[in-house]
């Protein structure tokens, strides 16, 4: 089992930056892939970025260029450099670890871009 504890996130104001960070409850070498993803009220979750557990990421087109997903092993933590946010940027972010066929999720934070 992985326990997420997230942190970050805030209010920004358009072309401001935030960067959110994920800590598991273990090592995330044994995690086979790690992400952040987001929601709206009334809207599916949509993916942002991924990382696999060989280095490779992958970003939504939206936040190419833009956002920036990296970890850090020794503090078992995987972060979200958030530039250049824009006001659709709004909504809460959640963070989420696949272990064993098994996803976990954090339990969100809320971003706010401000026009």
């Amino acid at each position: 089992q992985v326990q997420l504890v997230q942190s970050g996130g805030g209010l920004v104001q358009t072309g401001g930056s935030l960067r959110l960070s994920c800590a598991a409850s273990r090592n995330i070498f044994s995690i086979n892939a790690m992400g952040w993803y987001r929601q709206a009220p009334g809207k599916q979750r949509e993916l942002v970025a991924t990382i696999i557990n060989d280095g490779s990421t992958n970003y939504a087109d939206s936040v190419k260029g833009r956002f920036t997903i990296s970890t850090d092993n020794a503090k078992k933590t995987i972060y979200l450099q958030m530039n250049s946010l824009k006001p659709e940027d709004t909504t809460v972010y959640y963070c989420k670890a696949i272990s064993g066929g098994v996803a976990y999720w954090g339990q969100g934070t809320q971003v706010t871009v401000s026009s």
